[in-house]
């Protein structure tokens, strides 16, 4: 009996590491974010008739079409993965999974999650969630190659997430969603420019055109971080000034998003990788903070 248990093994460990890597592809931290913050637009969104039950296929749905968006970006960027360091080890570039099958679950998902939704929430929802995938997928991906504008055309699938929640709270688009995409949208823009700081010679292996690689690169980026640090303190109040939430919000985000200022205007000073890794960080705190405060102190909207 050992002796067949010891044969089993092997084809067992290749089943879970499998499993493992078609996961991988999906980004799954990246993927719970982003299911968070539609979860915060829902919620922020939700009329007091709204069944909660709904959420089920709303998460889901926006998670198969996140999850299958970056299965195709992996799939696209194999090889320009395959030059950088931190993402070498990827399952496509260690060549641990064959690219069509990256590919075949990558379309399956995206398209399985865009009918979720518009079958179990609504199609509103289910446009949005397509937008962001082309807008990630055939926009933002192969910008990547030529152009340093691809930072700002990267951040609207990624500041459209909180707008599927809101819609398929509401199935309308209304400023209150809007409000929500801007805090998204800027927000990204000083977290992207901290990370192509820190992983530039990645990034000029792959021969991606960030803007820390330019040749007015250094004083572009830390004008834009101080820009888009100043932006954000308006955006992050906006919700208060359209009655989304109370004002016990307006104090609590304006201190907040006064601290996270400060931090980009000392990596825009400094232009050190440590106090780049600082505002990397900081942007990871403050947006789960804003986020959670922003939705304790919501105020009840009329349907």
């Amino acid at each position: 009996m050992k002796p067949a248990i010891e044969r089993a093994a092997p084809s067992q460990r290749a089943w879970y590491q499998q499993l493992s890597d078609y996961l991988e592809l999906t980004k799954p931290r990246l993927s719970m974010l982003v299911l968070a913050t539609t979860g915060v637009g829902f919620w922020l969104g939700m009329p007091g008739a709204q069944p909660l039950s709904i959420v089920v296929p709303l998460l889901l749905g926006t998670g198969l079409v996140v999850g299958g968006a970056n299965v195709i970006n992996e799939w696209i960027e194999r090889d320009l993965d395959g030059l950088m360091q931190r993402t070498r080890h990827r399952p496509l570039p260690a060549g641990r999974l064959a690219p069509i099958a990256a590919w075949r679950f990558g379309l399956a998902l995206s398209i399985t999650g865009v009918i979720l939704l518009g079958l179990w929430v609504n199609w509103l929802s289910a446009l949005l969630a397509a937008v962001s995938w082309i807008s990630y997928v055939l926009c933002y991906t192969p910008m990547k190659r030529w152009t340093p504008l691809c930072t700002l055309v990267g951040a609207i699938p990624g500041a459209l997430p909180p707008v599927i929640g809101w819609a398929g709270a509401r199935n309308a688009l209304t400023i209150e969603a809007w409000a929500l995409f801007a805090i998204l949208f800027v927000w990204q823009l000083p977290h992207f420019l901290a990370l192509a700081l820190l992983y530039r010679d990645d990034y000029a292996r792959a021969g991606f055109h960030m803007l820390p690689l330019m040749a007015s690169g250094p004083s572009a980026t830390a004008r834009q971080m101080v820009l888009y640090g100043l932006v954000l303190l308006p955006a992050s109040l906006f919700p208060a000034l359209i009655g989304l939430t109370n004002g016990v919000y307006f104090f609590g985000a304006l201190i907040l998003s006064v601290l996270f200022f400060g931090v980009t205007v000392r990596a825009a000073w400094h232009r050190s990788l440590p106090c780049a890794q600082q505002l990397f960080i900081s942007s990871v705190v403050y947006l789960p903070i804003l986020l959670t405060w922003l939705a304790c102190n919501r105020t009840s909207l009329r349907s």
